[in-house]
């Protein structure tokens, strides 16, 4: 069940996402939760705090699986970046107003309370990948020389490129239900096609 604080939060995620922060009013955001404006100020304090807390929630669920998923001594290598790969386009699918609130704040760098918050996070995912990435090279399944921070910006700029088209493409044609399950299906293993040639993965997809 949501909680109250996490309506208000959710809320604000998509109204910041659709309006701009500027252009949301703590009035709105306590309408569209359906709750008490004052409760704004009670859980987060002021509405920089409330951006920055959704920012923070999101992060953590994130890093929360990818952290899990390192200890997991079950599963390769290589399959902990599938995983990786097909949690993330997931995410990023289903949270589209998180993920259009991060590409705006990094595109303006305004506010530099939720640009630590990002640079922290990638610190925290590089040594994720990090970890994974020695495993790999133990387990003789994954080589490399490329930069491991160029490797994640390839990823992820050809994630948010391919969703980012996506949207444009969806007000050309009449996009079905069926051929977005294929679009992304198909960027999944695209993805992971271009980690393969990074890593020196020589196995099957």
């Amino acid at each position: 069940m949501v909680s109250k604080e996490e309506s208000i939060l959710f809320s604000a995620e998509r109204l910041f996402a659709e309006k701009g922060f500027d252009g949301t009013s703590t009035r709105e955001i306590s309408k569209a939760a359906d709750a008490n404006i004052s409760l704004i100020a009670y859980y987060f304090g002021s509405k920089e705090k409330l951006l920055e807390s959704i920012f923070e929630y999101r992060i953590k669920e994130s890093l929360d699986f990818a952290l899990t998923l390192m200890l997991k001594e079950d599963l390769s290598a290589w399959q902990k970046l599938e995983l990786l790969i097909d949690k993330f386009v997931d995410r990023v699918r289903r949270l589209k107003y998180f993920y259009l609130l991060v590409q705006r704040e990094k595109l303006n760098l305004s506010n530099p309370a939720i640009i630590e918050i990002i640079r922290n996070y990638h610190k925290e995912f590089l040594k994720i990948y990090q970890t994974i990435l020695k495993d790999g090279i133990k387990q003789g399944v994954l080589k490399t020389n490329y930069s491991l921070e160029l490797i994640h910006f390839t990823i992820s700029g050809t994630l948010f490129n391919s969703i980012n088209a996506l949207e444009l493409k969806k007000t050309t044609i009449d996009f079905t239900d069926k051929m977005e399950q294929k679009y992304y299906s198909d960027l999944k293993k695209h993805l992971k096609i271009l980690l393969k040639h990074l890593l020196g993965y020589e196995g099957k997809i």
